[in-house]
């Protein structure tokens, strides 16, 4: 029976099939298949017995192998005597020389490989979801919110383009990472090589090369989990990006902003007792998990502090936290591109927003051109100042109060004053800004 939620609720199938138990046994005898092509290749092993266990690992089990380890309780040794068994007398050169994180780090690194081909997919998926709101929300001016409350306007491609550059960091950023991650080792007991005598250096690089990773400058009995906690922190660093996003996505749906809302189905339920309820379902799923891979990031770190050439304690961690940031990580990507693609806009309610301020919002428009007359920007901002908070206390628009002041009408007609208080006249070069950033990451 299931129980955890990713077996039956979140995650990918893709993702998902890559951190199996089965996936997980075919990563660790490709290992072993590429281990023995290199010793053969040195003279290490004869040629026969690397080729007898390339051709026979597809025939290893996984039931066998825990039927295996249910004996002998070592989930590696497990795995290489069930190969041996497959193997006949070409069976006594399977794992000769390694020892078993040889196989199982160079193992994940593979998975990583898998993975991460899969996460830069869907980071990119939804960078090309948020340049394609921008383009198409460049000119939708709405009210820019600092510390909760309305600032002066902004538009919405703005907003869009922001996250899309973020994403395209996030993507650059694991295309740095891969280096770091994407590696195997292939170096005994405690990383001398002793086993593999003079030729240890040629057979991880030749191993490396079979599978297509780099190959550690050096090791002890596990590769580094620095290298693992920068793939955690990376998981978790977009994790918060796309709490980010989803967030605003939030703010911007409560009925009393009420600009944007997620696509609800015709039959969806939204409330098991308020018929009325549309809720931003998936925006929240993400900003919840989103703190469940944040939290992965303390034990990766950990995991880099162990005793002297290596114990234990990173392993069982290790097969909880990577597979589950991994997973949760690519279940939100696709939640939250989904989400923005079909995100609906109450243009209405945006131009609402945008003037509910009564003026107040454009003062700072006013201020500068003030200080364009020449009198002066801090005299100008405790000048409109002054009006700002009048208006509020009386409730008249912004315009009456400066058009009656004559400290602005010295230097600013009516129709000026108009003019700048129009939100489409103060956005700087918002749009300009939105268009270059999409010719260059679309």
């Amino acid at each position: 029976m299931a129980i955890h939620p990713i077996e039956y609720r979140y995650g990918t199938p893709e993702m998902k099939e890559i951190w199996t138990e089965n996936a997980r046994l075919r990563k660790f005898l490709e290992v072993e298949a590429a281990l023995a092509k290199a010793e053969a290749d040195i003279g290490l092993i004869p040629k026969k017995s690397a080729k007898t266990i390339s051709a026979s690992v597809n025939k290893v089990k996984v039931e066998r192998v825990k039927d295996i380890e249910d004996k002998i309780r070592h989930d590696v040794m497990a795995m290489v005597l069930a190969l041996t068994e497959v193997c006949g007398d070409d069976g006594k050169w399977v794992h000769f020389g390694a020892t078993s994180n040889d196989i199982t780090d160079t193992g994940l690194a593979l998975q990583f490989r898998d993975a991460t081909a899969l996460l830069e997919e869907k980071l990119k998926t939804l960078r090309n979801v948020l340049l394609d709101h921008a383009k198409k929300h460049k000119c939708t001016v709405c009210a820019g919110r600092t510390h909760g409350q309305i600032g002066i306007p902004t538009t919405y491609g703005l907003r869009f383009a922001i996250w899309a550059c973020e994403v395209e960091r996030h993507i650059q950023r694991l295309e740095e990472l891969k280096p770091r991650i994407l590696v195997g080792q292939m170096s005994g007991a405690v990383g001398t090589g002793a086993a593999f005598g003079s030729s240890a250096r040629e057979v991880e690089k030749r191993t490396m090369k079979y599978l297509g990773l780099g190959a550690v400058d050096a090791s002890n009995q596990v590769i580094q989990r620095d290298r693992h906690a920068e793939y955690v922190s990376f998981l978790a660093n977009v994790a918060t990006t796309l709490d980010k996003i989803c967030t605003e996505v939030r703010i911007l749906q409560r009925s009393e902003i009420a600009e944007v809302e997620e696509e609800f189905g015709r039959g969806q339920v939204g409330s098991s007792t308020m018929p009325h309820k549309r809720n931003p379902i998936k925006s929240e799923q993400v900003c919840g998990l989103a703190r469940v891979i944040r939290g992965h990031v303390e034990p990766a770190l950990l995991n880099n502090t162990l005793w002297d050439e290596r114990d234990l304690t990173n392993s069982s961690c290790e097969r909880i936290i990577l597979p589950e940031s991994t997973i949760l990580t690519d279940h939100i990507l696709k939640l939250t591109a989904d989400a923005l693609e079909n995100l609906r806009f109450n243009h209405e309610n945006i131009k609402r927003n945008l003037v509910m301020m009564k003026g107040l919002n454009m003062a700072e428009a006013v201020m500068i051109g003030l200080a364009r007359k020449g009198v002066g920007r801090q005299n100008a901002h405790e000048i409109v100042r002054e009006c700002a908070m009048k208006a509020r206390e009386t409730g008249e628009h912004m315009k009456d109060v400066l058009c009656k002041e004559a400290r602005i009408t010295k230097y600013l007609a009516p129709d000026e004053i108009e003019q700048l208080m129009n939100p489409e006249n103060y956005l700087g070069n918002a749009v300009e800004r939105v268009e270059e950033i999409v010719k260059r990451l679309k």
